[in-house]
């Protein structure tokens, strides 16, 4: 059997694949198994946020391995504890939780929130408002917590406890925080599997502000926004606050899976020994390619991004087939005259791997991208929207 056929027998019926079968890859040019080349204008959804075996992420890959590729967390390792400091120095807070994925740093976030607010206000204090459009993982407290019903509709009873409220609409989550005995408030600063949605900034300082007035957790999921995706290391840096949560995974390790909680001064002894745990959160390997991506998140590969997402937005703001363009950095959302599934074929055909949210195209390519990849992918998108 060739390993299409392999994948569809013994692989769960989960992901509808693309008929494409990748072998190898460098920087942001990947290879299948016919020899064909591809502009990978996704990066795993937002993952390789260096591309495809970037060297120095490799060497400090095989450099770990060959020392230690795992160790329970019942004991210390230098990867695991360096980049808790460097998380921490880069964005003000004070302790970190490594799981695994983004949906478990959302699971931590929000035991923290609910015990922060029962230890200090009583045990009624559950309730988590997020927004409608949102979304925050996949297993069943998460998905209660993403305000998208066909998410929910196939796994009921969910976890209790969620509320949605509208998105930029304050005075209506105001209004349902009042309602309920609110413990947090977590939200994306741009809704990236809703369709690549920045909130409004005004929305999100006044919920910055009430969060502060009434001592409720702010969780900021930047699960897909984080580690440089925005033209900021985090997205909430662009709004001038600072949450008392912050959770990320996807660009943090590169391509290696790892989630990371981030606790503010307000929360950080929230959990003792035992509250919570993983048995692979911090691992080693994991960590040490973290250390390797997030050192080299500075304001030179910032301002490239930023300027980099001028480019995509100016070319593709009055291009012929598009009705707009939407998102921040290199976090594009572009709605399209045509089926974005019909735009994504096209360009496979002809040699660029793009993504789909809701019915947009949507742009996730590495932050380093070369110039000439990159506008070579423009051009070959812009003639799959005509």
């Amino acid at each position: 059997m060739s390993i299409q056929q392999t994948d569809k027998q013994y692989v769960a019926n989960t992901y509808n694949r693309f008929p494409v079968e990748i072998v190898s890859g460098k920087g942001s040019v990947v290879k299948d198994i016919n020899g064909k080349e591809y502009i990978d204008m996704g990066s795993g959804i937002g993952v390789t946020s260096f591309g495809i075996c970037d060297e120095i992420w490799q060497k400090a890959v095989t450099e770990q391995i060959s020392k230690v590729q795992h160790m329970s967390n019942l004991y210390y390792t230098q990867p695991c504890a360096l980049l808790a400091k460097m998380l921490c120095e880069k964005t003000g807070m004070k302790k970190v939780f490594f799981s695994n994925s983004g949906t478990e740093s959302n699971e931590c976030a929000i035991k923290i929130a609910r015990k922060y607010a029962q230890d200090k206000k009583g045990k009624e204090y559950s309730i988590i408002v997020t927004l409608k459009n949102s979304f925050h993982g996949r297993t069943l407290t998460t998905l209660a917590a993403t305000g998208q019903e066909h998410y929910h509709e196939l796994f009921t009873p969910l976890t209790p406890g969620f509320v949605h409220a509208e998105a930029n609409n304050f005075e209506e989550l105001k209004a349902v925080c009042e309602e309920n005995k609110t413990a947090g408030i977590m939200l994306e600063c741009i809704q990236g599997e809703g369709g690549v949605v920045p909130l409004n900034a005004e929305f999100i300082k006044a919920v910055y502000e009430y969060t502060k007035e009434n001592d409720i957790v702010l969780i900021i999921d930047e699960v897909q926004t984080g580690n440089g995706r925005t033209g900021k290391l985090y997205a909430y840096m662009n709004y001038d606050i600072q949450p008392d949560v912050v959770t990320t995974a996807k660009g943090l390790a590169g391509g290696l899976p790892l989630g990371a909680t981030l606790l503010s001064e307000k929360v950080e002894n929230v959990l003792g020994f035992g509250d919570h745990g993983s048995t692979f959160g911090g691992n080693p390997v994991s960590c040490a390619a973290a250390l390797s991506i997030l050192e080299r998140i500075d304001d030179a590969l910032l301002s490239e991004v930023n300027a980099k997402s001028e480019y995509i937005f100016n070319e593709f703001k009055n291009a012929e087939g598009v009705e707009s363009v939407s998102g921040m950095g290199l976090m594009v959302g572009i709605k399209t005259v045509k089926p974005a599934g019909e735009i994504v074929k096209a360009c496979i055909e002809n040699g660029v791997l793009c993504l789909t949210a809701k019915d947009k195209v949507r742009l996730l390519p590495a932050l380093n991208i070369p110039e000439s990849d990159l506008k070579k992918a423009i051009e070959i998108i812009k003639q799959a929207l005509k």
